[in-house]
């Protein structure tokens, strides 16, 4: 394998030679005169061992390995002290700030060597524990959320003709959280969480979900109880993934106005997942095709969520969605169930 880089810091340019002639045969050799040329080189070339010297001016060793142990980047580099400070109270702080080593000047040449190849064998044994831990947690999450995309799929079985609904309305929900600047882990959270937002269906008997006229009372009460049943179905699990899904099942068919289901949140408190799935799930609802209804145009969809804009939606949503139609109309059109003409029906029942 290439060489490891050992980046060397001391503020004395003959400490600097020695260290260089005692390694420079095994190992690519970087070097700092100070704790500040020091952090910058760590961060940018990220050596796998840094051998620090512990007085120094402006910024000492302890300081400079403090910072180390901050930065992400250079956390888990390990740092050798390499030091005239020989007492014991010297080398218990060095170890207690995050050090690996703390070795005594002067320097032998077999000890720093042997010390060196310890804590770099150590170093690789850890990064390549964490990289399989990274790759199983990675495989652990694919499965997740491949799971949850097939619970999310079966879902749509039961509600015939609803076709790529949940990925083109999951699609939708990442392009309107990233307009209203969630962080990241919550946009991906959302996308990823958003296909259960009707795992409850498969509680719902088939003769009300696929139903060609409107819902009468008793079967209506039936259907409100969708939400419900998808949070039962979810369960409670500490997964962050989990949770979302389960708030967003439960919360999606709330109104902003309180008058939504099935219990009747109003205002911000409907949790931000739920304002936005229901904003992607009725524009899809509204210009899909189903058994009750015909497609709407977009023009005509885009009227009437304006229209409950402060009634069935958050109305700082509504202006972020439009801002982003021309995104959202891409993945319409790119996962588009078939070709249907744009008919605007006199009446919508949305399930």
């Amino acid at each position: 394998m290439d060489k490891w880089t050992i980046l060397t810091v001391d503020d004395e340019p003959i400490n600097r030679e020695v260290i260089k002639h005692i390694l420079k045969a095994h190992y690519n050799l970087i070097f700092a005169e100070n704790g500040f040329k020091a952090l910058t080189l760590a961060a940018s070339q990220l050596p796998d061992l840094i051998l620090l010297d512990v007085m120094m001016p402006e910024m000492n060793g302890y300081q400079t390995c403090r910072a180390l142990k901050k930065d992400p980047r250079t956390r888990n580099i390990p740092v050798i002290f390499v030091t005239a400070m020989a007492e014991m109270e010297d080398e218990k702080t060095g170890l207690e700030i995050g050090a690996s080593d703390y070795i005594t000047k002067p320097i032998s040449p077999a000890i720093l060597k042997a010390r060196i190849v310890t804590h770099l064998a150590l170093y690789n044994q850890n990064r390549v524990l964490d990289a399989k831990v990274k790759a199983r947690t990675i495989e652990l999450n694919n499965t997740r959320l491949e799971i949850i995309q097939r619970l999310g799929r079966a879902s749509e079985y039961k509600d015939d003709e609803t076709g790529l609904h949940i990925l083109r309305m999951s699609h939708y929900t990442r392009i309107l959280g990233e307009a209203i600047d969630l962080p990241e882990v919550e946009v991906d959270r959302i996308y990823n969480a958003a296909p259960m937002h009707d795992i409850g269906k498969i509680g719902i008997p088939d003769n009300i979900l696929q139903k060609t006229t409107s819902l009468n009372t008793e079967e209506w009460q039936i259907m409100k109880r969708h939400p419900k049943i998808g949070a039962e179905i979810i369960g409670d699990n500490p997964s962050p993934l989990l949770l979302m899904a389960k708030s967003i099942a439960l919360s999606h068919h709330e109104r902003w106005d309180g008058s939504g289901y099935p219990r009747h949140l109003k205002g911000e408190e409907i949790p931000i997942e739920g304002r936005i799935v229901a904003v992607a799930d009725v524009f899809d609802a509204l210009t899909s095709k189903r058994p009750y209804k015909e497609a709407w145009s977009i023009p005509k969809a885009l009227e009437y969520m304006q229209n409950e804009s402060g009634k069935l939606f958050a109305p700082d949503l509504i202006p972020c969605f439009i801002s982003v139609l021309d995104a959202i109309v891409a993945i319409k059109e790119r996962l588009a169930d078939h070709s249907t003409p744009a008919i605007t029906p006199s009446s919508l029942d949305i399930k």
